[in-house]
């Protein structure tokens, strides 16, 4: 098994079509073909199925693809560590965040990254914790800030504690039950939810939530991304449980806090176990962990955001 016929079955499987494959690859489709066919017999099983012209992963095709990605890219970080360590190119680092976290503490510490390794290039992969633990794994991102316990089943990952994150009920009218500013769980019994997607841990936290408080909420409307379930609710459709930090910009929501203990989630950086970290995923820590640091010696954290 070569490492240029993992890439080769990656371009197949990923496009479906041998042609468009080698283009991709740079070679012709006779050679891709004959180096598909080397490692399906070094395998000892076909990896595609070839009928009518349709290109579909045969079953150990789809055990290896996983691997042969994850493979591909510890290679790939391999080589651009000893490349940075050298001086041949410039590093690079791909960060995965949260709606939330990607928009209140990634910014200024990106900012400080970007001030201390200008030639450093950045990738930000935004998503739910569910969706960032799984690219971790894959070895598309070097870290992510997500929402603990995602990663808690998962041995493959290390996920450290910085910071604790509330979360409030965002609405366009004031809701039944509030007092002093504040609502309890239970008050949401009647009203109907906008819910985040699978994949978003909002959607387990908040569904997590009113189960604990012996009822299962009424959804209005199913499946939203961030900015989606935040319009629904600017449209009336309902109310959501969100973190207080991205309604701030939003003049059209109001927010109500709950009543403690409400309903806390806490803030992980995270980064793959078996994979020793390239020096800017290390350096992007580093800061990371230091801007934690000193935003919570200066009360500089954003709303909503606590030290642990």
């Amino acid at each position: 098994m070569q490492l240029h016929q993992l890439r080769y079955f990656v371009a197949v499987a990923e496009v479906r079509h041998f042609t468009q494959a080698a283009d991709l690859v740079g070679i012709t489709q006779p050679s891709l073909s004959k180096q598909i066919h080397a490692l399906e017999t070094d395998l000892g099983a076909p990896l595609f199925e070839r009928v009518r012209g349709n290109i579909t992963l045969t079953a150990a095709g789809e055990v290896l693809l996983p691997l042969a990605k994850r493979i591909l890219a510890d290679v790939e970080t391999a080589t651009r560590e000893v490349q940075e360590l050298v001086g041949l190119r410039r590093g690079r680092v791909r960060l995965g965040a949260t709606p939330s976290l990607a928009t209140s503490l990634a910014p200024p510490v990106l900012r400080r990254f970007r001030d201390a390794h200008p030639t450093v290039d950045l990738r930000v992969e935004e998503g739910g914790s569910q969706d960032l633990v799984r690219d971790l794994l894959r070895g598309d991102l070097d870290l992510a800030l997500i929402i603990e316990p995602s990663a808690g089943t998962d041995p493959g990952l290390r996920a450290d504690p910085i910071l604790r994150e509330s979360l409030v009920v965002a609405s366009v009218d004031p809701l039944p039950g509030a007092r002093d500013g504040e609502l309890r769980i239970t008050d949401l019994r009647d009203q109907p939810l906008v819910m985040f997607r699978e994949g978003y841990d909002l959607r387990d936290a908040t569904l997590q939530a009113c189960r604990a408080a012996g009822f299962e909420p009424t959804l209005s409307v199913d499946g939203g991304e961030m900015d989606a379930v935040l319009s629904f609710v600017e449209a009336g459709l309902g109310v959501a449980l969100v973190p207080g930090i991205v309604v701030a910009r939003r003049a059209g929501i109001r927010v109500t806090r709950l009543v403690p203990p409400g309903v806390r989630r806490t803030i992980a950086v995270a980064r793959r176990r078996d994979v020793v970290p390239t020096h800017a995923g290390r350096e992007l820590r580093r800061i990371l962990l230091e801007y934690v640091h000193d935003a919570t010696t200066t009360d500089q954290l954003p709303a909503g955001v606590e030290p642990l």
